[in-house]
C-alpha cells in the first residue's frame, strides 16, 4: 500500500469510494445522488487529501486534513475532516496508515496538534483514532439527529510533537 498526495485525476475514483462507503455511521450529510458534484472543488483541493493506493487493486481510501480556521493563532493545528476506506480494503490497516501519514505530514508542516470530530456511535473509527493516540477532549451530546436517533459529536485530539507551555 502506498500513501501519497491526491492528484486532480483521482477525483472520480475518490468520489466513487465516498459514495460506496457513505453511511450515517460516519456522515451527517445526505446520501449522495446522481448527478454527482465533482469530488474536488475550491474548498476541497487535491493537496488536502492523502490517498492510499494498492498497486494491484487501485485506490483503497483517503483522508483529508486542513487547517481548522484561517486564524494565524490557529496555524499550529490540523484537523481531519474526512476519512474513508473502500469496502474491499477494510481490515488491512489502511485507515491506520492514512491517519499516521496525515499526522506525519502535519508534523512536517510544523503543526503541533491534530484534531477531529467523529460521531459517537462510530466505534470502528474511534478505535482507529484511539490506536493512533487520539483522546476524547469533549462530547456534544445529541448534536445530530440521524435516522431518528440523536447522536453525539465526539471531539478528539492528539499532540504531534512536544511543545513547552509559554
Amino acid at each position: 500500500m502506498v500513501v501519497r498526495v491526491a492528484e486532480q485525476t483521482d477525483g472520480d475514483a475518490l468520489g466513487e469510494v465516498e459514495r460506496r462507503t457513505w453511511s450515517t455511521l460516519h456522515s451527517v450529510q445526505p446520501r449522495p445522488v446522481a448527478p454527482y458534484d465533482p469530488f474536488f472543488d475550491a474548498a476541497h483541493r487535491p493537496d488536502q487529501f492523502l490517498v492510499a493506493e494498492d498497486p494491484a487493486d487501485g485506490i483503497a481510501g483517503f483522508i483529508r486534513t486542513v487547517r481548522p480556521t484561517s486564524l494565524a493563532c490557529h496555524a499550529h493545528v490540523r484537523q481531519i475532516q474526512g476519512l474513508a476506506v473502500d469496502l474491499w480494503a477494510r481490515r488491512r490497516g489502511v485507515a491506520a496508515a492514512l491517519v499516521d501519514a496525515a499526522c506525519e505530514r502535519a508534523r512536517r508542516e510544523g503543526a503541533v496538534r491534530m484534531t477531529l470530530r467523529v460521531l459517537g456511535h462510530n466505534a470502528p473509527a474511534r478505535r482507529v483514532y484511539e490506536s493512533a493516540g487520539f483522546v476524547v477532549e469533549g462530547v456534544l451530546p445529541g448534536e445530530f439527529l440521524l435516522d431518528g436517533a440523536y447522536v453525539d459529536d465526539v471531539l478528539m485530539g492528539r499532540r504531534l510533537m512536544w511543545t513547552p507551555n509559554p
